[in-house]
């Protein structure tokens, strides 16, 4: 039997992005020649114009990130980022998994941002879109150059992933929570491995984020576990199980998001269904409906994250009560914002909080 071209990716297709005035769709007529190959993936430097991004969403807790990737080869199915290809001409199916784009010059922007006489420190998130350590990082390094800019300025900085890849940068970050200026949120979706493998083909094995817990906990560096996505009738049995495994890995807290299916996400994920989970793709798309008020996505503050009705309410009271019965409901933790320091200010630019205090 043949190998599956598409193995290791999430999306099935590669439909044309919503922007493009042609739709493109894939179509086989009978000629193909020869196996399909399997994807390659592509990875384009780009040269940002500014790299901190802002927001005002009152139900996301951070208000500024830096994303130094475009595109993600984890190939996340479920991922809220996919729909953004479509403004580079794009398809958030496949192309979004294998036509990535790197912010080559991201510290260099850090440093000329950090560097103005009116900016003001507050906590940046890093990984809010894509993940910072998905599998490109390992040789391109850009999101350690980022941390090493943050190390130097003392600069607040909250971080999430779900790839073991982060405990490389484990020096860094364990220097920066000491003085309370660095957090991470590890994302762990399931503990089942078949489910992970086609859910998160590229991403890091459950096994493998428990560990990631364990590791930044054990460094001092405050870990939440973020049980996201909740998806109905295929992880949603999982939440107290994962929530227990984080907890004795050392998590402080935990957080979760309902699925979320904006714009092409939601077709993509029924192709997905139907490919993996043939047998309960109707009932998962009923149960999103419900907490959706019928529709497949809400997007309105409020409610996008958690969803409404009765479905979504059971999940919030299992949630709250496994936090309560875990000790893991603590309110969210603030990093400290007054420790910003220009580098000669501290004794020159390699000075990474020595002995000039």
């Amino acid at each position: 039997m043949s190998r599956d071209p598409l193995h290791g990716r999430g999306a099935r297709t590669n439909a044309s992005g919503r922007y493009e005035r042609f739709a493109r769709e894939a179509f086989d007529d009978g000629w193909s020649a020869g196996e399909l190959t399997p994807l390659e993936t592509i990875v384009t430097p780009e040269f940002a114009k500014t790299i901190i991004s802002t927001n005002s969403s009152p139900d996301i807790s951070f208000d500024q990130s830096i994303n130094p990737y475009r595109g993600c080869e984890h190939g996340c199915i479920y991922c809220y980022a996919r729909p953004n290809h479509a403004y580079v001409g794009l398809s958030p199916g496949l192309d979004f998994e294998t036509k990535l784009f790197v912010k080559a010059n991201a510290a260099e922007l850090l440093e000329q941002e950090f560097s103005k006489p009116s900016y003001r420190p507050r906590t940046i998130m890093m990984g809010g879109v894509t993940d910072i350590y998905q599998p490109i990082e390992r040789g391109y390094g850009v999101t350690r150059a980022l941390l090493e800019v943050m190390e130097k300025w003392r600069h607040p900085v909250a971080l999430i992933t779900k790839s073991h890849l982060v405990i490389r940068d484990i020096d860094i970050l364990a220097r920066l929570a000491e003085r309370g200026l660095a957090k991470a949120a590890i994302s762990v979706t399931t503990l089942d491995r078949r489910i992970a493998r086609v859910m998160e083909p590229r991403a890091a094995a459950p096994h493998r984020r428990i560990e990631t817990i364990r590791m930044l906990a054990d460094a001092g560096v405050p870990v939440t576990v973020m049980v996201a996505p909740v998806v109905p009738a295929i992880n949603d049995r999982e939440i107290e199980g994962i929530l227990e495994e984080c907890k004795k890995a050392g998590a402080s807290a935990a957080g979760y998001v309902v699925l979320r299916l904006p714009l092409e996400i939601k077709d993509l994920f029924r192709e997905w269904l139907e490919q993996h989970f043939p047998d309960r793709a109707t009932r998962v798309m009923t149960l999103v409906r419900q907490m959706r008020g019928g529709r497949d996505y809400d997007p309105e503050w409020g409610k996008r994250q958690k969803g409404e009705g009765p479905y979504a309410q059971l999940i919030a009271n299992r949630f709250a009560k496994a936090l309560k019965r875990l000790e893991l409901d603590k309110p969210r933790l603030e990093l400290d914002h007054t420790q910003f320091r220009r580098p000669l200010e501290i004794g020159g630019q390699t000075d990474m909080f020595a002995a000039n205090d």
